[in-house]
């Protein structure tokens, strides 16, 4: 699959603080690639440079071929982005910034039909202010698209939002993926990374930690999988004899089975041979808070800043 970015030993200072050391990565055509950490490992830095937004003190870069330090006008002009601190006059209305920035790609834009494809047809005439948390992301998106760039930048782009809007907003980005765009997406959210990402870098304090998809990453954490299902009055220690199982606890009739993830299979069968079929049968695999924990000593959840 052909790389549209190559990152080799980036770097990047600010006095004595290390906000980039030495990440290499790649992000190929038509993915969605994730970069994920706390706040303050480095992730909005990372992608700001990607941009041309910021100086790279050392390391190798190109973006779409280019070099994002020497060539950021003509980089611009092939990339869209929403960035984490995105704001617009609280007065402009939705229909008016459609046609603002419309103006600053080359071409001839069809604002009507940008407003129908991202639903804002309805939220024309309505300003920036009065819009949803979930509304001004549609709008974002719609304006990041503007020009159809190969690649679009999305940092943070669900902070904020309540979890109806969180869900709403990932079907916009697989929309993005869909149209043939290659999407950056930064997040501090696992749930968000497993759900959409084909591979995700993994940083903490400005390193590369893990990259892989999001499966490959859960499977490599050394996690065990849990099975947990209720059986009241009913002795499941004969689990422990399965292949795979390595622990059986009863908690109030509450039964957690700990093992590999074949070991599921194996408990479900056997529980079905002594006539158990609980109603409340559940497998807990790694999650990917459990990889970085694994991976770090912390949790997703620690840290400051970007």
């Amino acid at each position: 699959m052909e790389t549209v970015i190559a990152v080799e030993h980036l770097q990047k200072r600010y006095g004595q603080t290390s906000a980039v050391e030495d990440v290499t990565f790649d992000v190929r055509r038509g993915e969605v690639f994730g970069i994920l950490g706390p706040n303050g490992a480095g992730k909005t830095t990372t992608v700001e440079i990607l941009q041309g937004l910021r100086q790279r003190d050392a390391g190798g870069l190109t973006v779409l071929g280019l070099d994002p330090g020497r060539d950021a006008g003509q980089l611009r002009r092939r990339t869209g982005s929403q960035l984490q601190s995105s704001a617009l006059p609280e007065r402009l209305r939705v229909g008016e910034a459609v046609r603002l920035f419309a103006k600053l790609h080359k071409g001839q834009t069809d604002v009507d039909a940008v407003l129908a494809e991202w639903d804002l047809a309805r939220l024309r005439g309505r300003p920036y202010a009065a819009l949803s948390g979930g509304e001004q992301q549609r709008l974002f998106l719609a304006l990041a698209l503007l020009g159809r760039p190969e690649v679009v930048f999305l940092d943070e782009l669900t902070t904020g939002l309540d979890p109806t809007a969180r869900r709403a907003t990932w079907a916009l980005v697989r929309q993005v993926r869909d149209r043939g765009a290659t999407v950056v997406l930064v997040t501090h959210f696992m749930e968000e990374a497993e759900a959409l990402c084909d591979r995700i870098a993994i940083v903490d304090r400005g390193r590369l930690v893990a990259l892989d998809t999001p499966a490959a990453l859960t499977a490599g954490s050394g996690g065990s999988v849990r099975t947990t299902f209720t059986v009241d009055g009913h002795d499941p220690s004969y689990l422990l004899k399965l292949d795979g199982v390595e622990s059986v606890s009863v908690d109030a009739g509450r039964v957690t089975v700990t093992g590999d993830g074949a070991a599921t299979v194996a408990v479900a069968a056997e529980l079905v041979g002594h006539g158990v079929r609980p109603e409340d049968f559940r497998t807990h695999h790694p999650s990917l808070e459990d990889v970085f924990l694994a991976l770090t000593g912390r949790n997703l959840t620690d840290g400051s800043g970007s």
